[in-house]
């Protein structure tokens, strides 16, 4: 019997992969930011400030940040399918228990622990694309799998933001967690079984320990290059994402926070701009759709300095299409590049380098913002962008392209 080389496109594996990982990305980003539409019903509901209600999405990505390197592990033990259904089946559990909290500090918790569970889906996804799917084919199997998180992204923020204005923020969380319950059986039900996949007892009798495998991801000058593009790219969108709602709300624009609601539908440009980045990238190689999908999102951020509304949207778009396609592309090629030992350790980097970003940048833009003004904010959302493209310059450019 031949050696297993990886679904290919046409196959009936590879079609169930793709739809399984969409919508494990659906019910992952889904619950996530499933909060962050009804911060001020939660505020008024539990007694807390605006910041402190905030605490609950940040709360949910601290806890996924912090999870992603030991799913990893676990996943090397138990296998990636397993981990993932662990990682969801434990996590919507969790986000029902949200719905009861009554206090700040236990629904903090439960946050916490929620965005830990869900980290199996992101820590352990692109390592199992690589080993399941032909190399030519993972970039384009990778769009696909980010598309399925945007689409859990704009529905967390939608439906609950929807339902919980008619009905209240526990009805609109609870409106998300049965879109999840419903994209994780999807998931468990089409994902095939890994077929690739070398457990961890194997990988350590062969190959070097966990502590290593972490070690040559972080010593690689391509792999930390991969990881620049999630910290700085990742940094500037949830950036733009928090404080772009500030800049409409005031003059001239003075637009009703209603409408400002809105613009989460700019998500949609990702849904389609990642797959697409994905299939460009194995036709054209994986730097030039990079370098690209960067330049886009530049073009987008000068886009939104211009005092006119219709600009300022279609600006939104082009970012958010750059920016999606940009990871698509930077987080399919993680684990590619790295050895076949340590594919979960380097896509775990890689998502723990995306998350402090968010975390880091959507704070401290916000001091900027406040301080100098929506202007100079995106002058260094520009810089974050041409410094994410001058470490892909200095260190992917040269990478030769995979089979």
């Amino acid at each position: 019997m031949s050696a297993f080389s990886g679904h290919v496109p046409g196959s009936r594996d590879y079609r169930m992969l793709l739809i399984g990982l969409f919508f494990g990305g659906v019910a992952t980003f889904a619950q996530l930011y499933a909060t962050q539409a009804v911060l001020p019903q939660i505020a008024d509901d539990i007694g807390s400030g605006p910041a402190s209600a905030a605490l609950t999405v940040s709360a949910s990505t601290l806890g996924l940040a912090a999870a992603v390197l030991p799913w990893s592990l676990v996943a090397d033990r138990i296998g990636r399918v397993p981990a993932m259904a662990s990682g969801l089946v434990v996590a919507t559990v969790l986000g029902a228990a949200t719905l009861l909290a009554d206090d700040l500090v236990v629904l903090l918790t439960l946050r916490l622990l929620e965005g830990a569970a869900l980290g199996a889906v992101p820590a352990v996804a692109l390592a199992y694309l690589s080993e399941e799917v032909h190399p030519r084919h993972v970039a384009a199997a990778a769009g696909s799998y980010i598309a399925g998180t945007t689409v859990g992204g704009l529905s967390g923020r939608v439906v609950s933001g929807w339902v919980g204005e008619l009905a209240g923020w526990r009805w609109g969380v609870a409106s998300v967690i049965l879109v999840c319950v419903v994209a994780a059986v999807i998931f468990l039900v089409l994902i095939p079984r890994a077929r690739g996949f070398v457990s961890g007892r194997d990988r350590e009798e062969r190959g070097p320990t966990v502590r290593r495998r972490i070690g040559v991801n972080l010593r690689s000058p391509v792999q930390r290059a991969l990881y620049a593009q999630g910290f700085l790219l990742m940094g500037a969108f949830v950036a733009v994402y928090n404080y772009l709602g500030f800049h409409l709300a005031a003059p001239p624009f003075s637009l009703a926070p209603a409408l400002v609601t809105l613009l989460f539908l700019a998500y949609l440009a990702g849904t389609a701009s990642s797959p697409r980045a994905g299939a460009l990238a194995v036709r054209y190689g994986r730097f030039p759709v990079l370098a690209l999908s960067i330049g886009v999102m530049a073009t987008g951020v000068a886009l939104m300095a211009v005092p006119a509304l219709v600009v300022v949207v279609v600006g939104l778009i082009l970012f958010t299409a750059g920016f999606f396609g940009a990871h698509a592309v930077a987080s399919g090629w993680t684990p590619v590049a790295a050895a076949p030992e340590a594919r979960a350790q380097a896509s775990s980097l890689y998502y723990l380098g995306y998350y402090a970003g968010s975390s880091v940048f959507g704070w401290l833009l916000g001091v900027v913002f406040g301080s100098v003004g929506w202007f100079s904010f995106l002058v260094v959302v520009l810089a974050m962008c041409a410094a994410a493209l001058g470490a892909a310059l200095v260190s992917l450019r040269a990478v030769r392209p995979s089979p």
